[in-house]
């Protein structure tokens, strides 16, 4: 019976993979013992799976807040090549759908040149063109609610541009952008569920190998409620600490 189990098992992760992990081989003898067979290999699996999707949320939204600044600033300079520049790539990557970017950058692109991408790559290159995108903007968005007389008093205090973003703007825009900064961060976990598409093994391709797999005990009804909670408990501290900062904000 356990053989049968972790036959199933291996086709989300390689049968010595808890063998090299002493975390992982506790939690699954934990859960292993705390609710049976399947099910705690399950649970426990869904769990460690878990960490892959906040890493590569993580590398997201770094790599798309890096990006994503360029691109703010590249839309407030005044400079319109700049400008224009800014603004074509916002349109263009707000335009494509996620799943679209990640089927061209995972499954396209590498097969029109013959080339094998990793899952990781390609899924956390699509996250950051995506989240630059809709990061600039929100940005964008809370610099030029600040009032243009912020910028013509530092312009009367002979501050440069650079000066005046630095010094007056963007500590008053700041305020304005954390609360939907930390908000769209849920999206950006919410939409690593799609990267299972490209074969990348996030709580999403785990869950839906086991629940179509043949195991009594694996069936959809269960394993999508797990998978369900788990997001939860991602996103919802998430959703409470942008919503507390709004009111603040507002106050």
């Amino acid at each position: 019976c356990n053989l049968h189990y972790f036959g199933t098992y291996s086709k989300s992760i390689p049968r010595n993979h808890f063998q090299k992990n002493t975390w992982e081989e506790k939690l699954m003898d934990g859960f292993t013992a705390l609710f049976g067979e399947p099910e705690g290999i399950i649970i426990s699996q869904l769990i460690w799976a878990t960490q892959y999707t906040i890493y590569l949320s993580a590398i997201a939204f770094l790599g798309g807040g890096l990006l994503g600044s360029l691109i703010t600033l590249s839309r407030i300079l005044p400079i319109r090549l700049l400008n224009t520049a800014g603004y074509l790539y916002i349109w263009l990557f707000q335009s494509l759908p996620l799943l679209m970017l990640l089927f061209l950058l995972g499954l396209g692109i590498p097969k029109l040149f013959g080339q094998d991408i990793n899952p990781w790559m390609a899924a956390s290159v699509a996250l950051i063109l995506f989240t630059s995108a809709y990061l600039a903007e929100v940005w964008r968005g809370a610099i030029t609610a600040i009032p243009q007389s912020q910028w013509e008093a530092a312009e009367a205090l002979n501050l440069n541009f650079f000066q005046t973003l630095r010094l007056v703007i963007l500590p008053q825009a700041v305020k304005f952008s954390v609360a939907p900064t930390i908000g769209f961060l849920i999206q950006i976990i919410k939409g690593t569920s799609l990267c299972y598409i490209i074969g990348f093994q996030d709580l999403m391709l785990i869950g839906k190998r086991w629940a179509n797999s043949p195991v009594p005990g694996s069936e959809p009804f269960i394993i999508f409620p797990i998978m369900a909670l788990l997001y939860f408990c991602l996103c919802y501290p998430l959703a409470r600490l942008a919503k507390h900062i709004e009111k603040k904000t507002i106050i």
